[in-house]
């Protein structure tokens, strides 16, 4: 589990098939801030953009890991895929605080985002959703985005994606990647985990 605070930006340096047919993965090696790969040890889960991945491999003198990307996640998220940026956050242990909000790894789909604009001191950001999300995002819910916890400030419904609004504070532009981001860009979603099982449940209750 995550919480959705990055506490690093890391950078993809290298994309290597894991195999030359369409059913293999890549593998991914990622450069980290200095410093912040200490005390990760191999099998430990990081998350890449809000995507969860297993440390394979780990060379702390060149603040590197490598994690092995399935070709069902690579389908399933973006930016992982090819050189550049991405958020990192290192998995939740018990007893650390939950600033954010939980957070599990899993990629519910890809957004496009509509607008990123600054408002005031802080920054707009709307991202189209796919629909099959839409029952997840509510006004004053948790969202991440690309691996950011943050909280949803509107929500327009229409008939080919559901538009979701969320603030950000200069501190997260500063300090994350959503900073790079422009129309049209693509971006890892997660709903909230709690929504999750509140549509399992209610989808499963026995009919009265």
């Amino acid at each position: 589990m995550f919480t959705g605070i990055v506490s690093g930006i890391g950078r993809i340096v290298a994309v290597d098939a894991l195999g030359t047919e369409a059913s293999f993965g890549n593998a991914l090696t990622i450069e980290a801030p200095a410093g912040w790969l200490d005390g990760t040890a191999l099998g430990d889960s990081i998350a890449l953009a809000g995507a969860c991945m297993t440390v394979v491999a780990i060379d702390p003198a060149q603040h590197r890991f490598q994690v092995e990307v399935s070709v069902e996640s690579l389908a399933a998220t973006r930016g992982l895929d090819g050189i550049g940026e991405v958020n990192l956050e290192k998995a939740l242990r018990a007893g650390d605080r939950l600033d954010g909000h939980l957070v599990s790894g899993h990629v519910d789909g890809v957004g496009m985002v509509s607008r990123f604009e600054r408002v005031g001191e802080s920054w707009e950001l709307r991202v189209e959703a796919p629909l099959a999300l839409a029952r997840f995002l509510a006004q004053k819910g948790s969202v991440a985005v690309d691996g950011v916890s943050l909280t949803v400030n509107r929500v327009v419904d229409g008939p080919t994606a559901c538009e979701f609004s969320v603030n950000l504070i200069p501190h997260t532009v500063a300090q994350t990647t959503l900073r790079g981001l422009g129309r049209g860009a693509r971006v890892n979603l997660e709903i909230d985990t709690i929504a999750r099982y509140v549509e399992r449940m209610l989808a499963a209750a026995p009919a009265r």
